[in-house]
This record gives structure tokens, sequence and C-alpha cells, in this order.
């Protein structure tokens, strides 16, 4: 788990520079202000608004060059604020260079908390600059919740609790309805549940159940990572994380012990054909919901 951490804040630089060179980044049209851009990375979300452009997560630094060309084919207009959903550096890696005077940088409380425990360590190895870290920050954070209003449009951000970490925020672009869920959503695959960082199981399907109550039959969903989204989906996948949850509990009542429950491929086999092909395999998926129920990390 350490590992897995590990690679997604820090990214080895040569293997990411490597493929830097391979990455496109690619468009999906989900309204006609709102769109997806996949390249390397947790999934971007873009609004165009009458006065103002959204940004929801921005990858790797390497790719910001990139990023910015594909939202050039999109838009003239500067980035007016760009909300981070959670700390990860799959999501936030960007931020040095989409920060500037004219975008704003909004995130949840521990996300800026985070942030800066890693660039103060990263700036006293002397691996980043003074204004590099500064450029990391988010400017604007809040507690539960933020709106924002650009013209007719709603934009609510919304602070979901111990979910894949301790920051995680839902951004919801009201009349275009399009909810990007960060990576409380891995849609298609196991989540990764960052126990070290806040997260747990309890919490990430409770983070769920309150975009369920948000949205409805039509909206499109942005997942952390994975194909653009649906109610429906994410109500089958909240009813199967229910399910492994309830299985590996009553391994637990029953004695059994951590390398047991990993080791016992019967726990998790009638989902591990459509869910276990992601970065989380099904032993560490098993793994991570044992340690989350028994409070170890």
């Amino acid at each position: 788990m350490r590992y897995f951490l590990s690679f997604l804040l820090f990214f080895p630089l040569l293997a990411l520079h490597a493929q830097d060179e391979e990455v496109i980044i690619t468009i999906d049209t989900l309204s006609q202000k709102t769109f997806m851009l996949t390249g390397n990375g947790g999934n971007i979300g873009i609004y165009l608004g009458p006065e103002q452009v959204f940004m929801v997560d921005d990858q790797f630094a390497p790719l910001s060059e990139k990023i910015k060309a594909a939202i050039a084919t999109l838009t003239d207009k500067p980035i007016s604020y760009l909300l981070n959903t959670h700390m990860h550096g799959d999501h936030t890696g960007g931020n040095v260079n989409f920060n500037t005077d004219e975008t704003v940088l909004v995130a949840q409380n521990n996300v800026r908390k985070r942030l800066k425990i890693g660039g103060e360590e990263k700036l006293k190895a002397n691996e980043i600059t003074a204004q590099e870290y500064e450029n990391t920050l988010p400017e604007i954070t809040f507690s539960e919740g933020l709106t924002f209003h650009d013209g007719d449009e709603t934009v609510m951000a919304f602070h979901v609790h111990n979910a894949h970490t301790d920051g995680d925020a839902m951004i919801y672009f009201v009349n275009e309805n399009v909810l990007h869920m960060g990576d409380t959503y891995f849609a298609g695959r196991y989540p990764y549940i960052d126990l070290g960082s806040g997260g747990s199981i309890d919490g990430y399907i409770a983070a769920h159940k309150k975009a369920l109550l948000v949205i409805d039959a039509e909206t499109k969903i942005i997942p952390g990572h994975g194909r653009p989204s649906s109610k429906a989906e994410l109500e089958t996948y909240v009813q199967v994380l229910e399910d492994i949850k309830d299985i590996i509990q009553k391994e637990i009542t029953a004695g059994k012990s951590l390398e047991e429950v990993k080791n016992n491929g019967n726990l998790t086999s009638k989902y591990d054909s459509v869910y276990g092909n992601g970065h989380i395999n099904p032993e560490r998926m098993r793994e991570t919901v044992y340690k989350s129920l028994t409070g170890s990390k």
C-alpha cells in the first residue's frame, strides 16, 4: 500500500518524462459546456461558463502544456478557478503550472494541509523552489462546502468525509447536471482507498450515497479514473462495495486473519472479473477493506 501511495505522490521523474512523450490528452464532451479530459492521472473536468472557466484537477506537472493545448481547443478564455478534488499528485501535480494571477486554486481544508506538509519536505530537500511551493497550494479553502455562481450556472463544491482521503470534494455543475467525483469513484474498477490519508470503506460508501442524493438518472458523472459514468452505474457500484464490506466483516467476526482474507480469492470472486483489473487487484481490495474495518493501517 505504501508503494502505491508513493507511486501517486512521487512518480519517478525519469519514467514520467518518458511517458510524457506518449501521453495523448483526449476530450469527452459531456454537455454543451462541460468536458472530461483524460491523459495520465486523474480525469480533468472543464466547464465553460459565460463569464468564467472552471477546471477540476490537473494531473502531473510534466503534462501541463499538453493539457493547456487541449483546453485551448475548447476556449481561449483563461481558467478562473482550478478546484482540487483531493491532494494526490496525479490530481494536483499540475497546480504549480496552472496557478497564475488569472487562476485561483480551491480545495477542501485538508488538501492544503497535506500539500503544505509534502511541499515543505520538498522545499527543505531543495527539490522545489519557494515560488513553486507557493504555487502548489490552494488559495481558497473550505470546510464543508462552497458555491460559485456564473451567470445562470451554480457550481457546488462539497466535502465528503474520510472516503478516498480526509479532504475529498465533489464538484457539481447544477444546470449542466455534471458531477465530478474525483477519486471517490473509480468507474469500472476497484477503488484505491488511502487509509493512511484518512480514507475508509465506510466513508467511501457514504460518499457515494451522498452523491446519489444529489444526482438524477440524466446526470453525467466524471470519475477520478475510468470512463464517464451514470447514476445507474454508481448505484450498482455501491451495491458491490456494500456486499464486499459485508463479506469481509463476516470473516473478521469469524476470527479470520488479514492473511487469510487476502489470500481467499473466493470472497470477491463474483466481482473480480469486472472490477479487479485496475491498479487495485482483488487481493489488495480485500486487504484494504479488512484494514479499514479493523482500524489498522
